[in-house]
């Protein structure tokens, strides 16, 4: 994997680790790039911000049948409107019918709250059933960041945040800080260092933050029958992968046709590329921070080596068969 990777071409020093489930690991860096650099996460918070509200679900605090206007308070869509019946789960796959998003949302100095009632502000009205389509984007996850919050009657995100980080001893260097700290974009506006995105992989893996059940919803196909409205996966590499909550079922084909699925991910459009094998047992993450829209470029570095790393992964798997564990 080494020798490959001293001589792929990239726009960007990068960091790739991957580890096994039996705790075997592998570190490649270029350049400057080091598993404690820092790194604008772009839609690699997704996977984190719904693993956050989900545990707020495993508490009870919350309901995947909540929606927006039984928590939010002056929630702006009428219940004429089709979409006043979104609730937390279309929200976390998706599939809310949110499709617009105002400028407020990559405004540092706006209000996180009243940002969330412009985007139902500017939904309204838009014919959208929720369940029935998938867009990706950030608005979905701003509503259920509101929601966690209005249900937990915590100040800001950035508490429910502080919350995570002290239960779970992850991300201790981790911030939802862009654009700002008081206005964060849930869905793209963390700051993470490698070390600490795997450590919560691994977490996220052995079910140490989410319930068995909860965690089987999340890496479920939640959008089976629903159209592909917008997808940076088809767009990007040309895969119809789909969606469970806050996290993409990779699906090698122009067509989702897969059975089963063997990576489930959250690459980010900076180009960082964190993600979990079940076939093999393994997850790993490229860390890597380039232009906007270089998520194929991020992917391109740990295909290069994937099945190198699978096979990594599968000569640590027979050594636990002969070991008989």
């Amino acid at each position: 994997m080494s020798a490959v990777l001293s001589q792929i071409e990239t726009d960007r020093d990068f960091t790739l680790y991957i580890e096994a489930e039996d705790g075997g690991s592998y570190t490649y860096s270029r350049g400057r790039s080091t598993l404690r650099t820092s790194y604008k996460s772009a839609s690699t918070s997704k996977w984190v911000t719904a693993t956050i509200i989900l545990r707020l679900v495993d508490r009870g605090v919350l309901s995947l049948a909540d929606r927006p206007k039984d928590l939010i308070p002056d929630w702006p869509i009428p219940d004429s409107d089709s979409l006043s019946e979104i609730t937390l789960a279309d929200l976390l796959s998706f599939t809310s019918g949110l499709t617009d998003e105002p400028l407020c949302v990559n405004l540092p100095g706006d209000n996180y709250a009243a940002c969330v009632r412009r985007i139902a502000e500017i939904n309204r009205g838009n014919g959208k059933i929720p369940g029935t389509e998938f867009h990706y984007g950030s608005a979905h996850l701003q509503v259920a960041g509101l929601m966690a919050i209005e249900a937990t009657r915590a100040a800001s995100w950035g508490d429910l945040f502080e919350a995570f980080q002290q239960e779970t001893g992850l991300f201790s260097n981790g911030a939802y800080d862009l654009p700002s700290s008081d206005n964060p974009r849930l869905a793209g506006g963390m700051h993470w260092q490698a070390k600490e995105y795997a450590d919560f992989i691994r977490a996220f893996y052995f079910g140490d933050l989410l319930k068995g059940e909860t965690k089987e919803k999340m890496l479920a196909d939640q959008i089976t029958g629903a159209t592909i409205g917008d997808s940076p996966a088809l767009d990007g590499v040309g895969e119809d992968w789909h969606y469970g909550f806050g996290i993409w079922l990779q699906c090698p084909g122009a067509v989702f046709d897969c059975d089963s699925t063997t990576y489930y991910s959250s690459p980010g459009a900076y180009g960082a590329y964190p993600f979990m094998n079940t076939r093999q047992r393994f997850f790993g993450i490229v860390a890597r921070q380039g232009a906007l829209g270089t998520f194929p470029k991020g992917k391109a570095v740990y295909d290069a080596v994937a099945d190198l790393a699978e096979r990594w992964a599968g000569a640590a798997a027979c050594d636990r068969v002969r070991r008989g564990e």
